[in-house]
């Protein structure tokens, strides 16, 4: 697959999400079970009640796979960038912490998404959030001005993670820390899920090796990179996840595959810091 075409088709499927409202790729039993709410998916992954009662209804979109606003220790006043920031969810949380001398940047390549972080951070009145349309991939923001860098279940969508990591590495300050969380693998996927846009949009054909994934960060210069938690993607949230339902139904998967590529997935939760 082209970077081009995954692009466009991430970005597509993205929007189609904006449109319906509904959750995927969280990868915590059974989270991407139709019957329940994007409430408690967020709870499953690690958000509290008051985080979820504190921001705009429509901000969250039940998109995540941990909570990185939990890891990153935001101090007030700090500038806080936000990579692949769907419809807000996690700046808005961001802007919380970092109080009104702080600043937060939403940077999404999907135009519905940031128009729709857009009007929920005007029902919000979020004065210290904005939302930049963008590839994380060509970061706009400028060099060494943020201290802190997040992202959700994002970094796996990008096919040129070594570029997602650098960029992020040139706009932190020196010194600024990134924490992620992400989907990576264990054992590799088969072929017919590596190579399937569908797959790609629901979180799985995208991801990497665990160990390739930390040496991109470390790549891209950053040191003291930390995996603060880590749990398996279950084979009962692939089988209720409507992607893996496409993809069952088209290619035939028994359920002993459906098993062996649960046992290949992992969520993390990574720290690092740029060097100051």
């Amino acid at each position: 697959m082209s970077k081009d075409r995954i692009r466009k088709a991430v970005r597509r499927g993205y929007a189609n999400i904006v449109y319906k409202e509904r959750s995927c790729c969280a990868p915590v039993s059974p989270c991407c079970d139709t019957l329940i709410r994007i409430e408690e998916i967020s709870k499953r992954v690690g958000y509290t009640d008051e985080d979820l009662k504190s921001v705009p209804k429509g901000a969250n979109l039940g998109l995540g796979c941990g909570n990185p606003i939990a890891l990153a220790s935001l101090r007030a006043g700090e500038t806080v960038l936000d990579l692949g920031s769907g419809a807000g969810f996690d700046c808005f949380l961001a802007a919380r912490k970092v109080g009104k001398s702080g600043q937060v940047i939403g940077v999404d390549m999907t135009p519905e998404m940031v128009d729709k972080a857009r009007e929920n951070a005007r029902k919000g009145s979020y004065e210290n959030v904005e939302f930049r349309l963008g590839e994380i991939e060509n970061i706009p923001a400028a060099d060494t001005s943020v201290d802190v860098v997040i992202s959700n279940c994002v970094i796996n969508l990008s096919p040129e993670k070594e570029r997602v990591f650098k960029e992020a590495y040139r706009v932190l300050k020196p010194g600024g820390r990134l924490m992620v969380s992400d989907i990576v693998l264990v054992k590799e996927l088969p072929g017919v899920i590596k190579n399937s846009i569908d797959a790609y949009i629901g979180c799985l054909a995208g991801a990497i090796m665990k160990d390739e994934y930390i040496e991109t960060i470390r790549a891209a210069g950053f040191h003291d990179i930390r995996i603060l938690d880590e749990a398996q993607f279950p084979s009962a949230c692939i089988a209720n996840d409507p992607t893996a339902q496409v993809l069952i139904e088209r290619m035939k998967l028994p359920q002993d595959k459906l098993a062996e590529i649960g046992t290949s997935v992992l969520s993390i939760k990574v720290s690092a810091k740029k060097p100051g």
